[in-house]
């Protein structure tokens, strides 16, 4: 297989952009940088799809391992042939492969090994000519000896062989697989008398080609947990009519035994082995997909927008151990913290307002940050009516908490706040993910922040590298302050080890802070390999060269200064943002022309431009705001057909759930979301929309609220 012209088929791309783009990955590049920085080497692909690329060219390349190593093992048996190396070598997947591999593959004791050390082989090969005039019983009589008895023995003997090389044979095989993959029924029964959640899948069977990637989830989980039987349908006579077909040649007394030896084989061999790998193949795609699902709303959460410049107080919400409350300034530093107990069974109201009426009149508090876990609603109610009784210009926002508790209980969040009790660490997290949720939410394991669906049931190695991935991709696309940074948050800089930020962190520390992306170069273990990666992703705001802080690359500064000077703009201007000839001379010039005059290429000049044009911007601020509040609202309150403002929380297989202020977030199932056909909620939304709704159903009791994104007036 030639892998670079798979992928350029696969991926729909050109022959230079594979290569080029393979040879930046095998050079030791790093994803975000060769998206950023080397737009002109791949035609600029993205980072996603540059990932996609990466994790098939990995697959191909130990696809082709495993073919060589394949090739080896039947050449050292002496059994290779022209046929058997021509179909290897035309394999497409690994199914084909192992297909292909499978009577050459060791194997343990069988009931056919055993009639094969009994001296039957001979015996199954004459049966399987089916000459027309061999009766079975006097092939079979050859064979008897003092470990084959009877006539029976031998021919049992036999026939077990039979089945065995029958359940090996590749292309029986594919046609049944095909076969069971486009008619077989998935069926599922309980296997308890209550099912709880799994109740609608007490009686329940569907399509294989057709039953959706959730319910495989859904119904893999029943299954583990005990409460579900699951398995595959399919007519046997239909499926051993194909190797009757195979395997039979006209009327011969050996047919008999063919069709036996066929029947077990199917029953014993085939089936349960075809069943087992169209049940993975549904599980691995159903993972697959769920990750895609689950790595995108990570993105989009880590991707919203901070609320910057606001003095803010985190709740972190308790009953019987009270309320935890964190004051952090706009930065995020700790000015004070405290506990209250506005809940039951203390309900120390009076109390609590005193407590944080002085925090909000000491420290000019404009925002609450309110954690939805344990006693939220009544923390929630608390600060809504404190808000209407200042009569200042507060708002809050509930904030989801999800790992926050893993963080405050880690050594990161000890070594970050050693003078803190765990649930005082909760408090200010939840303050600072309202405030810079990447910053935060980096210092979380990704599968623990809650935004997809059944990551716990997902192959957490490839769970956690698409998490890694996003997170990486998140940081680097937002860049990074050198000054302020955490070491968490260096540690997902492209060509930064954990190590690494470590030492950034301490030379900081030791020496003040940095005053050019240069001085990276002095830090232990960052030579100049990973600083042609990093750089570009660190901003220095404090440094005198107005490059510094921004995503122009230290590579490109003689290409930017040759600009500004073309332009007559001074870093000066750049800094003040005065852009207005830079903006001028690009239109004028042309982009082609100017990139020509500069050596470089036009992705990376149109990136030069933009960059300068907002000196340290956060892509982030471009995109919608969080909503904030000032009053609440319960399930009680909702009414049938009410039109509501929301923000999606979480998309997943079959729909999105909607914040619509109740403390209970609302579905919006897909079929729900708009008027026209889609495969996937996210076709529509992300984490984070702010959009319209309407209250289709409330069911206070089991706490459901169905809603509906198609205006019903």
């Amino acid at each position: 297989m030639d892998i670079l012209k798979q992928i350029e088929s696969e991926f729909s791309l050109k022959p230079w952009q594979v290569e080029n783009t393979v040879a930046l990955i095998d050079d030791g590049n790093t994803i975000p940088f060769i998206a950023r920085y080397r737009k002109e080497a791949t035609g600029s692909l993205d980072d996603q799809l540059l990932r996609e690329l990466s994790d098939r060219l990995t697959y191909l390349r130990n696809f082709e391992e495993q073919k060589e190593k394949v090739i080896t093992s039947i050449t050292e048996q002496e059994k290779m042939t022209d046929e058997i190396l021509a179909a290897i070598e035309g394999a497409k997947t690994m199914t084909e492969l192992d297909d292909i591999y499978r009577p050459f593959r060791p194997k343990r004791k069988t009931r056919a090994s055993v009639a094969k050390e009994k001296g039957l082989e001979g015996l199954a090969n004459a049966l399987l000519a089916q000459n027309p005039n061999a009766i079975p019983e006097e092939l079979a009589k050859e064979y008897l000896s003092e470990e084959v008895e009877t006539i029976e023995d031998a021919l049992q003997g036999a026939r077990d062989i039979i089945a065995e090389n029958v359940s090996d044979d590749a292309k029986g095989r594919k046609l049944l697989r095909f076969a069971i993959k486009r008619n077989g029924i998935i069926s599922v029964k309980g296997a308890k008398e209550e099912l709880g959640v799994y109740e609608m899948y007490k009686e329940h069977s569907e399509p294989v080609s057709k039953i959706a990637r959730h319910r495989v989830l859904a119904i893999n989980r029943g299954e583990k947990e005990g409460f579900l039987k699951v398995g595959i349908e399919y007519d046997k006579s239909v499926a051993c009519e194909m190797l009757y077909n195979l395997h039979t040649k006209g009327n011969s007394p050996s047919t008999d035994q063919i069709i036996e030896a066929i029947d077990d084989a199917y029953t014993r061999l085939i089936f349960p082995s075809i069943e087992r790998e169209i049940r993975n193949e549904l599980t691995d795609e159903a993972d697959e997909s769920s990750i895609k699902v689950f790595g995108e709303n990570t993105r989009q959460l880590l991707m919203q927008p901070p609320v910057k410049g606001r003095v803010t107080i985190g709740l972190d919400p308790g009953y019987r151990t009270g309320c935890k409350v964190a004051v952090v300034d706009e930065t995020g530093k700790v000015l004070d913290t405290g506990v209250i107990y506005p809940a039951p069974p203390h309900q120390k109201i009076d109390e609590a307002k005193k407590i944080i009426t002085a925090f909000v009149n000491k420290y000019n508090v404009t925002l609450f940050a309110i954690g939805n876990g344990t006693a939220s609603h009544e923390t929630e109610e608390f600060a809504a009516q404190l808000i209407k009784e200042l009569g200042k210009n507060i708002e809050y926002m509930v904030v989801s908490e999800a790992g926050a508790s893993v963080y405050s209980a880690s050594k990161l969040a000890a070594a970050e706040f050693p003078q803190f009790d765990v649930s005082l660490r909760s408090a200010v997290s939840i303050a600072r993910r309202l405030q810079d949720p990447l910053a935060e939410l980096v210092k979380i394991d990704p599968k623990a922040i809650g935004v997809g669906q059944y990551q716990h049931d997902m192959p957490q190695k490839e769970l956690g590298e698409a998490l890694d991935g996003v997170v990486e991709d998140c940081v680097n696309s937002v860049g990074v302050d050198l000054n302020t940074a955490s070491p968490q948050l260096l540690s997902r800089v492209a060509g930064i080890s954990s190590a690494v930020a470590k030492n950034i962190v301490d030379f900081r520390e030791t020496n003040g802070s940095f005053t050019s992306r240069s001085q990276l170069l002095k830090v232990s273990k960052l030579g100049p390999k990973a600083f042609e990666q990093c750089a570009g992703f660190l901003r220095v705001a404090e440094s005198k060269n107005v490059f510094d802080n921004t995503a122009v690359h230290p590579e490109s500064y003689e290409a930017a200064k040759g600009l500004l000077k073309l332009c007559s703009v001074s870093e000066d201007d750049i800094r003040k943002g005065n852009i207005t000839a830079l903006t001028a001379q690009f239109k004028t010039v042309g982009a082609t022309a100017l990139a020509a005059q500069l050596g470089i290429g036009e992705p990376t000049l149109k990136d030069i431009v933009s960059e300068l044009s907002k000196p340290g911007r956060d892509p982030r601020d471009e995109l919608p705001k969080p909503m904030l509040r000032h009053d609440i609202m319960g399930m009680e309150d909702l009414k049938e057909g009410m039109q509501l403002k929301g923000t999606v929380r979480n998309v997943i297989d079959f729909g999105a759930f909607v914040d619509i202020g109740v403390h209970q977030d609302g579905l919006v199932h897909i079929s729900q979301i708009t008027n026209r056909y889609i495969k996937h909620p996210s076709e529509v939304l992300k984490v984070g929309d702010i959009v319209d709704v309407w209250v289709l159903s409330v069911d206070v009791a089991k706490k459901r609220i169905s809603l509906t994104m198609k205006n019903p007036n």
